[in-house]
């Protein structure tokens, strides 16, 4: 029999075997032969993240802080999300007795991981001799996280480090034994509302507040779940509970103000963000969302200066650039290129904040037509933003295949006459940047059309509809449309318009402008047959170059790429046309292009497709006064310009994995050299 214990382990197997050596040894102080296994494993696998992070603590513990230093650096470049890696460097920086540099790794770490106790006892500490309200907070912190079980404070550093799984199996265990534990409900709500389950969210923060109806934690979790399901009443309701609760509270009282804007009631949540700005730590974020809100009621110059207030509290605050770029009619001064490129470049920004300065230098440069500088700046924002997103083009188009298959004539044919009958909806559909904001903002300028926004139940419903399932099972939606009764179609259809009834005002008429709603047509017109559809159309690569260059709040994953977004508008183009063929007359499309060229012309014609007279005000759709949350909304506030209409051309050098994508029939080849 051989001897298995001589034979070399592949080096794969060996790495592990060597860390967990390279533990034994630190707790036994041996700190020399701890850091030799370490390097070990090292050589065998040079980027493994628990390695560098073992290096770092056995060199400090041996009193060799900055070579910890080091090897932290690489551990951040690797993984500038990782909390442990930064709390790490605040005890090296504390060990070379420079308090302000332990200081700010200390806050970076628990900006990343907000469970990370030795963190908050440092700062704690940190913070006593010169900002006691500061001190006061972390303290707390400190205590309610140390007084958690064991477990949960497992499970919450398990979540802050993407080990989502593992932590959802640990948290529902604890659950078993301790069944009415808020806060581990409050975990597990936590998790579904990271995986997009926002109706299990819902209900186990409201059997949370059964069980103990005076925990304002859970309750402000819980007016955060009713936020993400845009249930604004609601929301509203329970915030102003908490806020009644403890009226000094000055986190409840922007979370009510939060609410506010959400219900379009800007002059409260404006009266609120300016009584509590001097007073709240994260003025940059306060900042942030009294821009926003200015923004959306069309009050510029004040948006602009809270951007800049947003910046000025914090330099490397990408958002307040990227929001400063995306009102589309900014410029920024020499200075703040300078400050951009500075904090875009520097090691100690966040991931999020490079991502957003790289847009925001983007769209500068752009600007500046020094387009080769500006083409670098968008395609380092998108892979960056790419990497941390789980796309799939292969899935997507898997998704419109089906829709294609089980979306068919003769499905929709045999479910004639289903539904809800009211005609209330007008749904604008199709890609983003394709200007189906203008055209909201033209049906919105009529009196009997209500404006909104993008409203996300429709995607929500066919969600409920899918179910749960792995990843690799077979998904039960668009096929599970077959089985739906004529009872259940207007029973979505009555409460699809019950639940978007807060966004609407008086008018008969009301705008649902979710892009991605083409997706789901067949749906729509299952439970809302009479209800009219726009498919807003632009040109392939001005359409998908106008989305590359957009960095999105939240979705919109297949812009992020120059070939994702070209494989995804080749779809789209597809699904339409199927669209059209089983349901001639149903879809209106629009050009962008024709409308700008024509405007009179394309008003009318959407006019009477909407079944609504001409007005004026339509064609002066610029002087309308609404909200507009959109990043086209300074654009809509103006006239009709003709100038971007083929802009992508100055980036053109650089476009082939668009034009490769789209193919020849979607993507114009590129004029040969006489």
């Amino acid at each position: 029999m051989t001897d298995t214990s001589t034979i070399e382990q592949a080096p794969e197997s060996r790495a592990p075997a060597l860390l967990a050596e390279a533990k034994g040894l630190l707790q036994q102080e041996q700190f020399a032969q701890a850091e030799q296994r370490v390097n070990q494993a090292i050589s065998l696998e040079p980027e493994n993240e628990e390695a560098l992070y073992l290096l770092a603590v056995v060199q400090r513990y041996a009193g060799r802080p900055s070579d910890a230093l080091d090897a932290l650096a690489r551990l951040q470049q690797l993984r500038p999300d990782y909390g442990r890696a930064f709390q790490e460097e605040g005890h090296c920086q504390l060990a070379l007795d420079q308090p302000d540099a332990a200081l700010a790794a200390f806050r970076r770490a628990v900006g990343l991981n907000n469970s990370l106790l030795a963190s908050w006892r440092a700062m704690a500490a940190l913070l006593q001799p010169h900002d006691t309200a500061a001190a006061q907070d972390a303290a707390a912190r400190y205590q309610r996280l140390h007084a958690l079980p064991r477990e949960l404070l497992s499970v919450r550093n398990m979540m802050a480090e993407g080990r989502h799984y593992r932590a959802e199996q640990l948290c529902r265990a604890f659950l078993k034994q301790n069944p009415s534990h808020v806060e581990a409900m409050r975990l597990l709500a936590d998790m579904g509302i990271r995986a997009g389950v926002l109706d299990d969210a819902e209900f186990i923060l409201e059997s949370a507040l059964e069980f103990e109806p005076d925990n304002r934690f859970a309750r402000h979790d819980y007016v955060r779940v009713l936020y993400l399901r845009q249930k604004y009443a609601e929301s509203l309701q329970q915030a102003k509970r908490l806020l009644e609760a403890d009226p000094d509270n000055d986190e409840y009282r922007v979370s009510y103000a939060n609410q506010c804007v959400a219900v379009g009631d800007y002059d409260t949540a404006l009266q609120i963000y300016d009584e509590v700005i001097e007073r709240v730590q994260d003025r940059h974020l306060l900042q942030l969302l009294r821009g926003h809100a200015l923004k959306t009621i069309g009050d510029a110059a004040p948006a602009i200066e809270a951007y800049r207030m947003a910046y000025a509290a914090r330099p490397d605050f990408g958002d307040a650039y990227w929001s400063l770029a995306n009102l589309k009619t900014y410029r920024f001064t020499p200075a703040e290129e300078r400050q951009m490129i500075e904090a875009e470049g520097a090691s100690s920004t966040p991931l999020e904040d490079r991502i957003h300065l790289c847009f925001a230098l983007g769209k500068h440069f752009e600007d500046q037509e020094d387009f080769a500088t500006s083409m670098k700046y968008y395609t380092r924002g998108n892979a960056l933003k790419k990497d941390q997103l789980r796309y799939d083009s292969r899935r997507m188009t898997e998704h419109f295949d089906r829709q294609i298959k089980d979306c068919n004539s003769s499905m929709l044919a045999e479910r004639q006459g289903f539904g809800c009958t009211a005609d209330d909806p007008i749904f604008i559909v199709g890609l983003p940047r394709a200007g189906s904001t203008l055209l909201e903002q033209i049906l919105a300028s009529h009196s009997q059309v209500d404006g909104t926004f993008e409203l996300p139940n429709i995607p929500a419903l066919a969600f409920r509809l899918a179910g749960r399932r792995k990843v690799d099972d077979e998904p039960r939606y668009p096929a599970v449309l077959a089985e739906m009764s004529a009872e259940q179609a207007a029973q979505f259809g009555q409460a699809y318009l019950d639940d978007t009834r807060i966004h609407r005002g008086n008018a008969p008429r009301f705008i649902d402008k979710m892009p991605n709603n083409f997706r789901h047509i067949g749906l729509i017109h299952l439970i809302l047959p009479n209800a009219r559809i726009i498919d807003a159309r632009r040109e392939a690569m001005a359409c998908c170059f106008s989305g590359f260059k957009q960095l999105f709040s939240s979705g919109q994953e297949f812009t992020y790429g120059l070939h994702e977004i070209g494989q995804y508008y080749q779809d789209y183009v597809r699904l339409m046309d199927h669209w059209n063929r089983i349901l001639p007359g149903k879809i209106l499309r629009v050009n962008y292009e024709e409308t700008v060229a024509d405007l009179e012309t394309q008003v009318r014609r959407v006019l009477a497709f909407c079944d609504l007279p001409f007005e004026q005000a339509c064609l002066d759709f610029h002087q309308t006064r609404r909200s507009v949350r959109t990043a086209s909304s300074e654009q809509v506030r103006q006239p009709i310009f003709t100038s971007g209409l083929e802009y992508w051309k100055a980036f053109d050098p650089w476009l082939d994995p668009l034009r490769e994508a789209l193919g020849p029939e979607l993507g114009p080849e590129r004029p040969t050299a006489s």
